[in-house]
């Protein structure tokens, strides 16, 4: 195999800051080095490459057409060299699979499936993390997380899993005692409100729900909160109130019979669930093999709802 030709790693490193930065001395403060090193790195380069890099001009510097072009390029190749560093520093075990993934999920959806990935990959152990916090993958201790979001996760593998709804949920005794069958009813219940911080600002609130279908005369405001989904809807459950639940996370306990649907009133909303880890981690066979198992257990429950909801007529 040919040897690639490529040019010394300092000078594209002092051109990358220069770029960003577009002036000498900041880019030498970030890489604790005198303007004089990173000049005469720029020189190098500009020697392999046989042009110029920057434009020097009255207001400052500007980018050559060239450097414009490959500075993307570069700092993908950098991103790349950071995944890589993180695995050759990272603990070697083919055995773990760490997860991150936030705790409504993974007790309410995750969880009560992840026996049928064991069972079909049991030369793999999952390690799960439950938090709501951004992982950091530069420590190289989680291997790919689960998030609810909008899908933007700059510098990652994003696969969607799938979309999530909303959907007024109660208890089956609940519902049997007073009448549920249209909104203008929620007036004789006590409502549970979903606080989770998750900043979807399509997601309704009961205030929200409630204006959206002109219902006058109940105080929308009103009754618990809590900063789970899962909590809201174990609340529902024990018969507290009338939930407003994220479905993905209440259909089990719907199929159940646990809580029951009694307006079927879906509403979709923005964020979905994404499983999101770096790019080099994609390529260890135990994620390989999780993602592929996740997107298909995603899909059966897709599936699923569509059937539900086609019978329903939802």
């Amino acid at each position: 195999m040919e040897r690639r030709r490529l040019p010394p790693l300092n000078a594209l490193r002092a051109f990358e800051a220069a770029a960003r930065h577009l002036n000498f001395s900041r880019a030498a403060d970030e890489l604790a080095v005198t303007p004089g090193a990173v000049s005469q790195q720029i020189q190098n380069l500009e020697d392999y490459v046989g042009g110029a890099l920057f434009k020097r001009t009255p207001k400052g510097l500007l980018l050559t057409d060239a450097a414009q072009t490959a500075l993307p390029a570069l700092r993908e190749a950098f991103d790349r060299l950071a995944e890589a560093a993180s695995l050759l520093t990272a603990p070697v075990d083919g055995r773990r699979l760490t997860v991150s993934v936030a705790p409504s999920f993974a007790a309410k959806w995750l969880v009560p499936r992840l026996g049928l990935f064991e069972e079909a990959h049991p030369q793999v152990d999952v390690w799960l993390s439950a938090d709501m916090e951004v992982v950091d993958f530069a420590s190289g201790e989680i291997d790919l997380a689960i998030r609810y979001g909008a899908g933007r996760y700059a510098g990652l593998e994003v696969i969607k899993l799938m979309a999530e709804t909303v959907i007024p949920v109660v208890s089956p005794e609940l519902a049997a005692a007073s009448a549920l069958n249209a909104p203008a009813d929620l007036a004789h219940h006590v409502l549970l409100h979903d606080g989770s911080p998750d900043a979807d600002e399509s997601c309704p609130d009961w205030p929200m729900w409630l204006a959206a279908r002109g219902i006058k005369g109940v105080d929308g405001a009103r009754g618990p909160r809590f900063n789970q989904s899962s909590l809201v809807i174990e609340a529902a459950m024990g018969g507290r109130g009338v939930a407003l639940a994220k479905r993905a996370l209440a259909q089990a306990d719907i199929d159940a019979g646990r809580l029951v649907a009694p307006m079927q009133i879906a509403t979709a909303v923005d964020f979905a669930y994404y499983v999101v880890h770096p790019k080099a981690k994609g390529r260890l066979p135990q994620v390989k093999a999780f993602v592929a198992w996740i997107t298909a257990q995603a899909a059966a429950h897709q599936a699923a709802l569509a059937t539900m909801d086609n019978g329903a007529g939802i």
